[in-house]
């Protein structure tokens, strides 16, 4: 099913684009609006791989973060070699069949351009902002190697 509306969230790591998503979802009811995240099938790939508990690594534990430079550089690794796989998967999950689809967590240029290559006229863009002071306050602490959002 082709939804009427899909609203692609982008930002960087702790800005809010989760809570924005969620609150979307409120307003609109869950039977109505998907919230898909990128890094669902990302995770849950990666987990499979490496037999690691894929509950966990969709929490917001310690324990994600001990594996999240693995991830992004296996990550990376997929999506060079296919740019549009993980939203592929994500987009194929049986909740992709509300109207409206809501994408929680955008945050490359070419995840961008694969709703507004394959949905045109449905797509519309938001960027979360935020300062680093409230990043930091919401737990964000900057490591090197971490990828970066890509696109402003």
């Amino acid at each position: 099913m082709t939804p009427k509306v899909i609203v692609v969230i982008s930002g960087k790591r702790k800005t809010g684009k989760d809570f924005i998503a969620n609150l979307l979802q409120e307003r609109f009811s869950a039977e109505l609006c998907a919230v898909l995240r990128l890094s669902g099938p990302l995770k849950s790939q990666f987990a499979k791989e490496n037999e690691l508990d894929i509950a966990r690594l969709l929490d917001a534990s310690q324990y994600k973060e001990t594996y999240r430079k693995d991830m992004i550089r296996w990550g990376e690794e997929k999506r060079n070699k296919d740019p549009e796989y993980f939203c592929r998967l994500a987009t194929s999950v049986s909740e992709a069949d509300k109207d409206l689809w809501v994408i929680s967590d955008a945050r490359r240029t070419t995840d961008l351009q694969y709703f507004l290559r394959y949905y045109p006229q449905t797509t519309l863009t938001v960027r979360i902002e935020a300062t680093q002071d409230v990043r930091e306050e919401r737990g964000f602490v900057f490591k090197s190697g971490w990828l970066k959002c890509n696109f402003r």
